[in-house]
């Protein structure tokens, strides 16, 4: 069933986090599309280059949106708002919880009080992660499934927390004022423009086999992951916004073929040609924590039955292309 109404009028967007990684191919995308976007961004991980230097139809705001959002007019309203603003990475989490934890929660907050009180009503779509269902043993992970996170003493679970209370605010805003919003939950989304130096896991060892330096694969390697490109991610976004059955509803997004880290680092120096080594690297090393102050997910599959009635998603970029292009971007930037 096609629950998306057939509506091409241009519409205005906002965005934000729009220029960092998924959100600049976001960006891209409703461009495209033909509508009149506004980004926010602060650019503390993402960059200004990933967007269009000028565009008649984009406008761009280097804020914070705690900061930017008080600063629009009251009757200025936008059909769509995206909010894909947050700390990002395992990296930048465990070396600034607070902030992670303020930024996700306050600015979330901040997005939807603004969304509620615009004249005309937007549809809200709030990004999370599949951090959220921290290192429940079941899978594939269900969007219904319980959630099982680690002690406060261990700051790698405080991400998981702080977008699960994002995730209830976002509902609670549906269920209690009717505001048409939307939760997705990214599982390891990869591609071009995404960097390594936050933790990200496969910019990371692509950056390391075109050097022929060593891959560090963290913990014991055989922890699963599903690996799913940016360009297939994000064209779904817009669609469960116009869908009439998304609002107040949960939807995991990524793929669902696993694979080690271990394989993928084999994967990698395969795909590039590469004489790197691989080097096993133990988690308090490589975060600069405390020996057991550090805790994995052992495996990140999502069940994507909900998404896949909803809008038909089905991503088909194969990883040894995602790969290359991701090597191919670092080569002509280096």
């Amino acid at each position: 069933m096609n629950n998306t109404p057939q509506n091409t009028a241009p519409k205005r967007v906002l965005v934000t986090g729009g220029s960092g990684f998924i959100g600049s191919h976001l960006v891209e995308l409703l461009l495209t599309r033909g509508d009149h976007v506004t980004v926010i961004d602060n650019l503390s991980t993402g960059h200004r280059t990933n967007l269009p230097a000028q565009h008649d139809r984009l406008r761009f705001i280097e804020a914070s949106v705690a900061d930017a959002l008080p600063k629009f007019k009251s009757d200025e309203s936008f059909d769509e708002i995206y909010h894909l603003a947050a700390a990002v990475g395992v990296r930048l989490i465990v070396s600034d919880p607070i902030g992670s934890i303020e930024n996700n929660i306050a600015e979330t907050s901040l997005l939807l009080r603004f969304a509620q009180d615009r004249k005309q009503t937007p549809r809200v779509l709030i990004a999370s992660s599949s951090e959220v269902y921290g290192k429940s043993a079941h899978s594939p992970f269900r969007e219904d499934d319980d959630v099982l996170y680690g002690p406060t003493t261990v700051f790698r679970w405080s991400y998981a927390a702080s977008k699960a209370i994002d995730e209830y605010l976002a509902l609670a805003y549906f269920a209690q004022r009717n505001l048409p919003a939307t939760v997705t939950r990214f599982f390891n989304t990869v591609g071009p423009r995404q960097v390594g130096e936050y933790g990200m896991v496969l910019p990371r060892f692509v950056g390391s086999a075109l050097a022929n330096k060593p891959l560090e694969v963290h913990g014991t390697g055989k922890q699963s992951r599903c690996f799913c490109d940016v360009r297939d991610v994000v064209p779904a976004l817009p669609k469960l916004l116009s869908s009439t059955i998304t609002p107040g509803q949960v939807y995991n997004i990524g793929s669902d073929s696993p694979i080690t880290i271990a394989e993928l680092a084999d994967t990698v120096i395969r795909v590039l040609g590469s004489s790197s080594p691989i080097q096993m690297v133990d988690y308090a090393t490589a975060f600069n924590a405390p020996k057991g102050g550090f805790e994995d997910l052992q495996q990140r599959r999502p069940d994507l039955t909900k998404v896949r009635a909803a809008i038909g998603f089905a991503p088909s970029i194969p990883l040894e292309k995602t790969i290359k292009d991701i090597a191919e971007i670092m080569n002509r930037r280096a």
